[in-house]
């Protein structure tokens, strides 16, 4: 039984928006709903249960953050495989069928991933190499012509998206992953608290030898952002900052010293 989990903070509209989709064209795959209400203040938890009484809710007395709260859920409800999905997504119908059917197609990868759209239509470079800071300037570049409409950029991106293909990583917007391959590498990192777990998560999981797929056959949107628009900004980009140095720490040590001569000259 495949088991999604929805981490929510302070997102009632996006969270009932999301599990609306989900119960307007129900899975064919059977399967398990978590939603993680991380102590929002806006009825959120409410809403859950009053409206979609069959979706296992977990109510937390404080914010656990991204990692923590998808790894209370994860011990807490079985299922496998194990669908991270953002309440700031709007599933289409068969959408994860197809993902699942996917990942099962392909015995040797743990984790799979959907190409994502944004709420205008455009593809998100939502895969990747291993991150180094080069690669990451590449990509903030790539991701601000490809915003803007510039051709050239939207054409490599489309190209990117439109087949499967081997990565490094897949956004935690919408990652589905092998509880074994889950579990081996001791779920997600709880040190990070808002950004870069699903990049650590899936290099630890490649670290085994296990292949990351994305694919164009599952589609959903991603109205991206939202979580870290009703947060502090400040806080928003110290998290950010944390969480990259935690990630090169583990692993891009060589790349450390640069980055925090970086963050140093640009942030102080």
């Amino acid at each position: 039984m495949l088991l999604i989990v929805i981490v929510s903070w302070n997102g009632r509209a996006d969270l009932e928006r999301c599990l609306k989709s989900l119960a307007a064209a129900p899975l064919q795959t059977p399967h398990a709903i978590a939603v993680v209400d991380n102590a929002s203040g806006d009825g959120s938890a409410e809403m859950v249960a009053s409206r979609f009484p069959a979706v296992r809710l977990i109510r937390c007395a404080e914010n656990l953050g991204f990692a923590r709260a998808n790894n209370l859920a994860i011990r807490q409800v079985p299922g496998d495989p194990i669908l991270l999905l953002n309440p700031d997504t709007i599933v289409p119908p068969g959408a994860i069928d197809r993902l699942a059917a996917f990942l099962t197609a392909n015995p040797e990868a743990a984790a799979a991933g959907p190409r994502l759209r944004d709420g205008g239509g455009r593809i998100e470079i939502s895969s990747g190499r291993l991150p180094s800071p080069l690669r990451e300037a590449g990509r903030k570049v790539l991701s601000a012509l490809h915003a803007r409409g510039f051709g050239p950029a939207t054409w490599w991106v489309e190209r990117q998206g439109a087949r499967p293909r081997d990565v490094d990583w897949v956004s935690g917007a919408a990652l589905l992953v092998r509880r074994q391959a889950a579990e081996a590498v001791g779920l997600l990192d709880e040190r990070y608290q808002l950004y870069w777990e699903d990049i650590d998560f899936c290099a630890r999981l490649r670290a085994r030898g296990w292949r990351i797929l994305v694919t164009p056959a599952a589609e959903i949107t991603h109205l991206r952002g939202r979580s870290a628009a009703r947060a502090v900004p400040a806080a928003v980009r110290q998290a950010y900052r944390s969480a990259q140095l935690t990630f090169y720490a583990t692993h891009r040590r060589r790349w450390l010293p640069a980055l925090r001569l970086f963050q140093r000259l640009r942030y102080h």
